[in-house]
């Protein structure tokens, strides 16, 4: 049986995790188990509470996950025992996280005790929003979402992985010139359009590695990891790169990302 208080951490890149999240959530405190949620990018991973039970959530990148929340999971404490859990969502498929992860908690002296992967909406570029066919998506995502909390809370959840298949994505998918080619494979930067940008600053603020400078415009560095939150929250269409067309997706408003409260609105 599930404890009586976690310890959640999460991603979201536009939206999708956090949506899981919070579905998890209503599932949890209606059985009674309190819920801190803290936000990947704002939290030092060397002081974890190894004292409570930990979720992780998070999206697929590439086939496994961004460089900055595999950081977040190679710097957790050591521990003995401690419960946790894993939730992602994705396009299609991972592959290179499921396994390597469990590996990397094990030899940190975790109890990994439950892994779900949910197919949600495309939010890579997507040429076009199809939104009857992303409402059964996010429907059958909170469906599933729902009956994985409810499993980890009987005992019930499991951590299945295909050793092999893991391994070898995991060397393919997770370097760092593999994610320099696969960011901005053809030499294309983000940038932004002078003409349309309100100099809001909403992209630096949304930018979970400190990549974005709010000078008169935003300027981008050279630590993108494309997590899609500039490209798909700009209020008025201005972040762009050139010759890249795609729609707009998200899945939250950019107040539910910035928001360091739980509920808040």
């Amino acid at each position: 049986m599930l404890g009586s208080d976690i310890n959640f951490f999460y991603y979201s890149g536009t939206g999708n995790t956090l949506l899981i999240v919070n579905e998890m959530i209503k599932i949890f405190s209606a059985k009674g188990i309190q819920v801190n949620l803290h936000k990947i990018e704002h939290t030092d991973p060397k002081k974890v509470d190894t004292g409570k039970i930990i979720g992780l959530a998070f999206p697929v990148a590439f086939q496994s996950t961004f460089p900055f929340v595999w950081d977040f999971f190679n710097d957790l404490p050591q521990t003995e025992g401690t419960p946790v859990f894993m939730i992602d969502t994705m396009m299609a498929f991972s592959g290179a996280i499921v396994g390597p992860l469990k590996k990397v908690l094990v030899s940190k002296g975790y109890n990994c005790i439950g892994a779900c992967e949910i197919v949600m909406p495309n939010n890579w570029f997507p040429k076009k929003i199809n939104d009857e066919e992303n409402s059964d998506k996010f429907n059958n995502g909170l469906r599933k979402a729902r009956v994985y909390a409810e499993e980890l809370i009987d005992g019930k959840a499991s951590w299945n992985r295909i050793p092999f298949l893991s391994k070898g994505l995991y060397h393919i998918c997770c370097n760092d010139f593999m994610m320099k080619r696969i960011n901005l494979a053809d030499g294309r930067r983000i940038i932004v359009n002078k003409d349309k940008c309100l100099k809001c600053g909403l992209c630096s603020r949304l930018c979970p590695v400190n990549n974005i400078e709010m000078k008169e415009y935003p300027v981008w560095h050279d630590s993108c990891e494309v997590c899609m939150r500039c490209l798909s929250f700009c209020p008025v269409n201005a972040v762009l790169i050139p010759g890249k067309e795609f729609k707009q997706y998200r899945a939250v408003k950019a107040k539910e990302l910035l928001s360091e409260n739980f509920g808040e609105s």
